[in-house]
């Protein structure tokens, strides 16, 4: 098992056939739980690949609308106060879940299932299990979950969930690897942020972990004339502001929103995939994969299939 400091570390594979082929045999259900601004939509090929593994899956039925019923949080004092609570300001995201655990019950014809928390998906599976048990439920897979809450008091850094992600570490029950349940955690190795001011800390090679032959976003810079150095400099600092606003550190690795040690949680099976980008809106399977990629599902698949 991994431990929270020693993560796995697997490079995407390449074309070349999987250890875990598609497959006819059903398998343990999988809930699949969508990320923020996220809809059920960007999640159809990660459902139909898993189907294809013999996993039958829903996803929780969310639209891009639905994520402005979290406007209701501001009118909670504790919105302004950095003291947010989940409930009730999530419960018709919790109810979404719910929905969609009852219905792969129906598939596994009363056994448990698994749920696959993409970004905030993750922590808001885990305060769902909090709220609701989680007898049904015998693993959380998270793909790309900021787990932990920002450090306070670091100049320029804002809690951007007001007081959720607080709520979660400590309100929560703790992540475990057993044969009832288990929790993986998957981060993404995408980009390497750097400072804003300052020398930066990453130059045009390293700047995207990818295992391919073709540049991404510099292959693009080179047709275009403009010096690629100072482009993906550019893009690691912005970058980099990001993971700032998770972690508290600017200069880290991380999925190109969310940072690798963001990712991982103490006391759950933890990994890390180099090249994997963050969200399915704006992924290639070939030149920017994200976590439910086929090339990438090969590397967490067994999980499911256990």
């Amino acid at each position: 098992m991994a431990s929270a400091l020693s993560p796995f570390r697997f490079k995407p594979c390449s074309s070349s056939a999987s250890a875990f082929s598609p497959s006819t045999t059903k398998h343990r259900p999988a809930v699949i739980l969508p990320g923020l601004g996220n809809n059920t939509g960007d999640y159809q090929k990660l459902e139909i690949t898993l189907g294809e593994y013999g996993v039958p899956t829903v996803v929780a039925d969310v639209s891009r609308f639905d994520w402005f019923r979290n406007a209701a949080g501001l009118v909670d004092p504790n919105y302004w106060r950095g003291n947010l609570r989940p409930r009730p300001v999530l419960d018709w995201y919790f109810k979404r879940v719910n929905d969609a655990i009852r219905e792969a019950k129906e598939l596994s014809q009363g056994g448990t299932v698994s749920l696959i928390g993409h970004s905030a998906g993750g922590w808001l599976a885990r305060v769902y299990m909090e709220e609701f048990g989680f007898s049904e439920i015998c693993l959380l897979l998270t793909l790309g979950t900021p787990h932990l809450p920002p450090p306070k008091g670091l100049p320029g850094v804002v809690d951007q969930t007001r007081g959720l992600l607080d709520y979660v570490e400590k309100q929560c029950t703790k992540a475990v690897y057993t044969p009832q349940l288990k929790y993986v955690c998957i981060a993404g190795r995408y980009i390497q942020g750097a400072r804003f001011f300052g020398n930066s800390n990453v130059d045009v090679d390293p700047v995207v972990a990818i295992d391919t032959d073709q540049p991404t976003s510099e292959l693009a810079i080179v047709n275009n004339k403009t010096n690629p150095k100072s482009i993906s400099t550019f893009r690691a600092r912005l970058v980099g502001q990001g993971y700032k606003q998770v972690c508290g550190q600017a200069d880290v690795w991380g999925d190109g929103v969310v940072p690798e040690v963001s990712a991982h949680l103490e006391g759950a099976l933890n990994i890390s995939l180099d090249g994997v980008y963050h969200s399915p809106v704006g992924s290639d399977d070939a030149l920017r994969p994200w976590y439910g990629s086929p090339a990438i599902i090969e590397k967490w698949i067994h999980h499911l299939l256990n």
